[in-house]
């Protein structure tokens, strides 16, 4: 017995001995700071199994030499001052010796005093803004991960989230001073390795700060619940040697300059309105469709439709106004520091002419007048006089009161073209899988998998194994009190038996059930 009891304790002791080699232990990282914060966790750790020890210790000793069968007779005492006193003082002093290297280490993490170099972090849904001050460098991370890989149809790499089209570049020996806030909600700016996370709040500037020992790439994500994309906000951060960094800042510097230049030669430029449509696909689908979803289709109450809106069937000038500037108290941002004003005029063409939209209207570069003017086109015109028209909140109050109409409107018109014809069960999964990537994978999943906690999975869920009339009455009414949305007035009965037809069969839930337009025309009336 003496031998298992001395077994545990030694088991007890190891446990620390070899937590630097453990895989789930903290990171140590690449920073004094990061290397304090691992030595106060292992100081903490040290303390807890010497604790352990000492207590489970007594326990098993106890019960083994105290046991009744070894004619043990127990103590009558009521209480003892002295042992009060102990179980007092002891944890006393055990809190401080904690606290003491816990305070040095936390005061040295809140000092970004004599920093080389500052940068202001900007959260906003779902990228990350930076600027280097006195630098005039800045610019836009976004998430890089393949969209074959988000939607499983690629192997996905170790990388896998963690990957971003433009990295932030810091030297190493060099103490770097992150000022922190948010264009819209809160957001948290977390680096393991750096041993750096703060949130970046809208309204207020936090601060933190670093300095990098080692040459390497570092990754880590945004670490606050800020949204539907809030794991597609990677960080990458790359630490260069100091002389690769003053050469990586003289090539940005060159590279702003002749952006510059391009984006002015772009002024004179007058594109197709085939290839503005293809450009501002490109555009939409990296910038917009997070939001507006690719289909342009929005989420109702949260992102609004741009499908047959008062924005689109209004002025062109109000919208390249909205798109260049934003609208102050929304999700909407403004692109003009973000996109180019080629790209902001062939996303406003793409979205003006998209999704049975067919204005006709074609938006040249030379139309967005620097960054808050903007201009008047006519329907299919090559080229446009630019003319200062900003929106008013007055426009703005407008086109908020008369979305219902606008999309009721369409959808009326819409329903005298509505086909009942019947389908065959490959012609109607054929249309559902298409209809269910533009409208329900950004939500389900393409996998149908779901986010748990967020949005269920359709794979043997109730709803696809429960009565057919039973997933029609969700997917045509949406279902209040949840994120599942109304497509009744978004979908004809053609697409929406379709999709339910399809999420019915689809990855392994092979009910068999085919559903018809029929089946689902005049549902919940």
């Amino acid at each position: 017995m003496k031998r298992l009891l001395y077994g545990l304790m030694g088991l007890l002791v190891a446990v620390p001995l070899t937590a630097a080699e453990m895989p789930l232990n903290m990171t140590q990282g690449v920073t004094e700071i990061s290397g304090k914060v691992y030595d106060l966790h292992m100081i903490i750790l040290y303390i807890c199994c010497a604790i352990g020890v000492v207590v489970f210790g007594i326990m098993i000793y106890s019960m083994i030499y105290h046991r009744k069968s070894k004619g043990a007779v127990p103590a009558d005492f009521h209480d003892s001052t002295k042992v009060e006193i102990a179980w007092t003082v002891l944890p006393f002093i055990i809190l401080i010796g904690m606290a003491i290297p816990a305070t040095k280490t936390l005061i040295a993490m809140e000092d970004p005093s004599d920093a080389d170099l500052t940068i202001k972090v900007t959260g906003s849904q779902w990228k990350w803004h930076y600027s280097y001050f006195n630098e005039d460098v800045e610019f836009f991370s976004l998430l890089s991960t393949p969209a074959e890989q988000i939607q499983g149809s690629a192997e996905k790499t170790e990388t896998y989230l963690l990957e971003v089209d433009k990295p932030l570049v810091l030297p190493i020996n060099r103490k770097v001073r992150f000022l922190m806030t948010s264009d819209d909600v809160i957001h948290s700016w977390w680096v393991p390795a750096f041993a750096v996370k703060k949130d970046a709040n809208p309204g207020f500037i936090n601060e933190a700060w670093t300095k990098i020992d080692k040459v390497g790439t570092y990754r880590g994500q945004c670490a606050e619940l800020c949204g539907k994309d809030h794991g597609f906000m990677p960080i990458v951060v790359e630490a260069v040697s100091e002389a690769d960094y003053e050469q990586w800042l003289l090539d940005q510097k060159q590279l702003a300059v002749d952006a510059k230049a391009a984006a002015e030669a772009s002024l004179s430029q007058t594109l197709t309105y085939d290839e503005l449509m293809a450009q501002g696909e490109q555009v939409y689908m990296g910038v917009c469709a997070a939001c507006h979803q690719p289909n342009g289709a929005g989420l109702p109450g949260v992102f609004p439709s741009l499908i047959g809106s008062p924005l689109i069937k209004g002025p062109v000038s109000d919208h390249v106004d909205i798109v260049v500037n934003g609208k102050p108290g929304t999700a909407m941002q403004a692109f003009a520091k973000q996109l180019t004003a080629a790209e902001i005029a062939a996303v406003v063409t793409y979205e003006r002419n998209a999704w049975g939209n067919n204005s006709g209207d074609v938006v040249q570069a030379a139309d967005i007048n620097g960054g808050g003017s903007t201009a008047e086109t006519s329907p299919a015109s090559d080229s446009a006089t630019p003319v200062t028209l900003p929106a008013t909140a007055e426009q703005v109050e407008q086109v908020e009161q008369a979305a219902t109409e606008a999309v009721t409107e369409v959808v009326e018109e819409a329903k005298a073209e509505v086909v009942l014809d019947d389908l065959a069960m490959e012609d109607l999964m054929t249309m559902g899988e298409q209809v269910y990537m533009s409208n329900c994978a950004a939500c389900h999943q393409a996998a149908g998998t779901g986010l748990p906690g967020a949005f269920p999975s359709l794979i043997g869920s109730p709803a696809i194994t429960g009565p057919v009339e039973g997933h029609i009455e969700v997917v045509v009414n949406g279902k209040a009190g949840t994120a599942m949305q109304a497509f009744g007035s978004l979908l004809t009965p053609q697409q929406l038996a379709a999709v339910i037809t399809y999420e019915r069969n689809a990855w392994g839930n092979d009910s068999g059930d085919a559903v018809q337009a029929s089946d689902v025309d005049g549902h919940g009336k």
